[in-house]
């Protein structure tokens, strides 16, 4: 028997569960909507090195570091690392895991890759290919700008339809457990492309690829919108979010007051973020602390998590290419017994 429903949605019996989690951001995050709920909010974006991008290595070591910690189990009981990331060759999850030093599988979704990592992770723990995984990713505004985009010290203009790559790392451990938050099931989405080229609007690039993949699990599960507390991407921005809406309205599908987007509520009004937050670590920051957060409480049950990625290289937006999307939904709840 499959343990799939539909074209693309993974269902996992054994329920895997988080044990454990942590969300690390930089002061400008810190400083935005959800400060008080990140494990740790760093004051240097530099955070003692002497580059940005060794920066970022040492952000996401720290992270996984301290994710395990979290779950209450030792290093040498993680079987896998699951991790991305946007720089080059995804250098920050590689040298990471060169530190770390457990069987680590490289991956690559950009901002979908939080998703992407726990997909991945359920997979091997509903399984029994491990008992403990960890999933994690992360972005580094400066980074991620000089790769993609334009050197800092150019000082270039950013367009209205731009958002801010988050400094933010987030990880996941996953394994098995009798209560907690649980992996349900996974809607592994296509690529798509409506032919954006502007790396300035990733919001319009990559809400084509979020509609595809949430209608593609609603169809599959049966499932309405309203049958989840909280629908969240990660991360859409502002225009990326009406987009969507509108897009799923074309399909039948209303998203109500219980529709939010990651990159649309990390930063408040007065930072000057035009559409808002982007990234592996938007996402990965707050589905890691405030969206965990609230489930823990009780406050939310039953979350959609979809994580969007624009799927470009710097050479080639710089030919001239479009911008191909993907995204991955994550169904998560709380409560219930694991089959074991």
């Amino acid at each position: 028997m499959l343990n799939r429903i539909g074209k693309q949605t993974l269902i996992f019996r054994n329920r895997p569960r988080v044990l454990g989690r942590f969300s690390l951001v930089g002061p400008k995050e810190g400083r935005g909507n959800f400060g008080k709920f990140f494990h740790k909010v760093i004051e240097d974006d530099l955070f003692g090195e002497n580059t940005y991008e060794k920066a970022e290595c040492k952000m996401l070591n720290y992270t996984i570091t301290e994710a395990i910690n979290n779950s209450g189990i030792k290093k040498d009981e993680i079987d896998a690392l699951f991790a991305g990331d946007l720089m080059n060759q995804i250098i920050s999850s590689s040298f990471s895991a060169r530190t770390i030093g457990v069987p680590y599988i490289g991956l690559f979704g950009a901002c979908s890759t939080m998703a992407e990592s726990i997909i991945m992770g359920a997979c091997y723990v509903d399984g029994g290919f491990g008992r403990n995984v960890a999933c994690a990713t992360g972005s580094h505004f400066s980074s991620a700008e000089k790769q993609f985009r334009y050197p800092l010290e150019l000082g270039t203009q950013r367009p209205p339809s731009s958002q801010w790559t988050v400094t933010g790392m987030g990880c996941t451990i996953l394994g098995r457990a009798q209560s907690g938050i649980a992996v349900e099931s996974a809607t592994i989405g296509n690529v798509i492309d409506w032919n954006v080229s502007d790396v300035n609007n990733m919001g319009a690039a990559m809400a084509p690829a979020a509609m595809s993949t949430l209608k593609a699990h609603l169809d599959d599960t049966g499932k309405q919108p309203s049958d989840y507390d909280l629908i969240v991407t990660g991360d859409l921005g502002k225009l990326g979010s009406e987009i969507l809406m509108d897009l799923m309205e074309y399909n039948g599908y209303h998203l109500g007051n219980n529709y939010s987007d990651c990159g649309q509520m990390m930063f408040t009004n007065t930072q000057k973020t035009f559409m808002g937050g982007s990234g592996c670590g938007c996402g990965a920051s707050i589905l890691n602390s405030y969206i965990f957060d609230r489930m823990e409480k009780g406050e939310l049950k039953n979350v959609l998590f979809i994580a969007t990625g624009a799927l470009m290289s710097t050479l080639s937006s710089q030919q001239g290419n479009s911008i191909p999307a993907i995204a991955h939904a994550v169904a998560l709840s709380i409560g219930g017994k694991q089959n074991v």
